[in-house]
């Protein structure tokens, strides 16, 4: 089952759930005012598109994820690779390495990975 949607300033308002979980709705606009500066409305309207898409349930006023932030990261890299790249994996590590210089250390680790997941 695939991850739903969730866009750029849904994803900076569940960081914030993600590292204060489970909260209170209240205590979330108010972390969502200092740090997003967003208004109260904005965050309830937030909470609740992401309740209907399945991303967060908001039950009794204690907001939680039902999306992990890996899940979310993985559909996002996927979603990446899939429309920028064809789905090509080494034209992504290519993109990616193309202006870097990679240490001994950094080569191996992704050697290492590789060898993991061959087969």
């Amino acid at each position: 089952m695939s991850s739903p949607k969730i866009f750029e300033s849904e994803y900076r308002f569940c960081t914030i759930l993600w590292e204060n979980e489970p909260i209170r709705s209240g205590e979330l606009v108010s972390l969502c005012g200092e740090k997003l500066g967003w208004k109260p409305t904005t965050v309830y309207t937030v909470m609740k598109r992401l309740a209907e898409r399945g991303v967060i349930e908001n039950r009794d006023t204690v907001v939680r994820s039902l999306v992990k932030r890996e899940e979310a990261e993985q559909a996002e890299i996927d979603e990446l690779v899939e429309k920028k790249f064809g789905g090509s994996i080494p034209a992504f590590v290519a993109a990616f390495a193309k202006n870097r210089r990679l240490s001994d250390e950094e080569a191996a680790e992704l050697q290492k990975l590789i060898d993991g997941k061959r087969g």
